[in-house]
């Protein structure tokens, strides 16, 4: 997970629902992690987990109301004095208080005085969450700034289950931190599509063309866009790692299913980065039936063609339509005899005409499956050429957005 470079003072909203027990083992990692933190409950979430309970996690007093500590004034200092504010679980009512700008308990007094990021969580029956009230209180917070982490679908209340189960405390501390490390929120407004993994081309029904890519500097570059303040879908080609909580994940297998999303949903997006690895080539004939092991046979042979590059088809669908957007590609290079990794990448940037180029050295223990990762981002107007030493992912990803940031400014 990623964690803050400094200890922050933190303000943990608890809304009344019955999630609010997964929020004590939030608040205990939170507080391993160093941060101080101040647990302010709604009066109703104090109903599911007893003041007990948080003043002991949290090593501070806890109260719902404005009318304890007066002298202390803490519904302005708790939200002046706050790094950042997380609410979990944000339920439906206290999220329409929230967008209405409702006073009447110590938390919703906070979240008015708060000058710093603030992160919802909200958790709820799927009926009460797809509701339009409900929806149009979370996109009024969203044009305010907030963050309004997309719920987990699962098991919910009783034996319903759907869109409305509060992330994993682990997600929420994670996305909630980068936050706070992001710089800015300069991407705010923007929708942006971002793919991650490697696309699957089935030989016969159990075996295929595959690739190393893992998928963890797609969701690097979902995590820190969401934490930048973008719309973000991500678009999973076999990833099997946690999916960041606050984006919407789309699960593709095959390099044709990952180019049928990324159409449909990269029209309207202001950016795309296309970071997954798909596959070059494709079986020509797939098997129906699993290919037998014969004893009389070596060796079987298999003819490969060619699969749609979907990168040069975004390009050409942007420039044709004139759509206002970034598109991003990777190159994941080897040099050789007739040109260095960069070289290539240079000559891939002239083909494929995306704004930007993303290439980076792979081998055995470069590249896939890494925590780190060294890259050189390419532009193709103005030509320029930044070059990333190697870095954890997450920063590689702050990079990149900024290069995206920039060709925004382009417009």
């Amino acid at each position: 997970m990623a964690t803050s470079s400094r200890h922050l003072n933190i303000v943990l909203g608890v809304g009344g629902g019955i999630a609010a027990y997964k929020t004590a083992s939030l608040l205990r990692i939170l507080k391993e992690q160093g941060h101080d933190v101040h647990v302010v409950p709604t009066a109703s979430a104090l109903n599911f987990v007893g003041s007990a309970t948080w003043e002991a996690l949290s090593g501070h007093p806890v109260s719902a109301t404005v009318w304890e500590n007066v002298d202390e004034v803490p519904h302005v200092r708790l939200g002046q004095e706050a790094d950042l504010v997380i609410v979990a679980p944000a339920t439906a009512d206290l999220l329409s208080r929230a967008a209405h700008g409702s006073a009447n308990d110590l938390l919703t007094n906070v979240l008015l005085t708060a000058r710093c990021p603030v992160v919802y969580a909200p958790a709820m029956h799927t009926e009460m969450w797809t509701n339009v009230a409900t929806q149009e209180n979370v996109a009024t917070l969203k044009s305010r700034g907030a963050i309004v982490i997309e719920p987990a679908v699962g098991r919910l209340t009783g034996a319903d289950t759907g869109a409305g189960r509060l992330p994993e405390p682990e997600d929420i501390a994670r996305l909630a931190l980068e936050c706070v490390h992001a710089d800015t929120r300069d991407l705010a407004g923007k929708s942006v599509v971002v793919t991650a993994g490697g696309t699957r081309e089935y030989i016969d029904p159990v075996r295929f063309i595959g690739n190393r890519s893992t998928g963890k500097q797609g969701i690097a570059l979902a995590l820190t866009a969401a934490a930048r303040g973008a719309q973000v879908t991500l678009i999973c080609a076999n990833v099997s790692l946690p999916l960041p909580a606050g984006v919407t994940p789309i699960h593709v297998e095959t390099g044709p299913e990952l180019r049928e999303q990324v159409l449909a949903h990269g029209r309207d997006a202001d950016a795309i980065v296309m970071a997954a690895a798909v596959a070059d080539f494709t079986v020509a004939r797939e098997s129906m039936t699993k290919i037998k092991k014969s004893d009389s046979e070596q060796s079987i042979s298999l003819e490969l063609v060619k699969t749609p590059d979907i990168l040069k088809e975004l390009v050409i669908r942007r420039d044709t339509e004139n759509l206002k957007q970034i598109i991003v590609g990777f190159a994941a290079e080897t040099g050789d005899e007739s040109a260095t990794v960069v070289e290539h990448g240079q000559a891939k940037l002239d083909r494929k005409g995306c704004d930007l180029l993303v290439v980076n050295e792979v081998g055995k223990t470069l590249g896939f499956g890494t925590d780190d990762n060294a890259a050189v981002i390419i532009a193709r107007e103005p030509r320029t050429h930044h070059e990333v030493p190697l870095t954890s992912k997450s920063a590689l990803a702050d990079c990149i957005w900024d290069e995206v940031r920039l060709q925004f400014d382009r417009f």
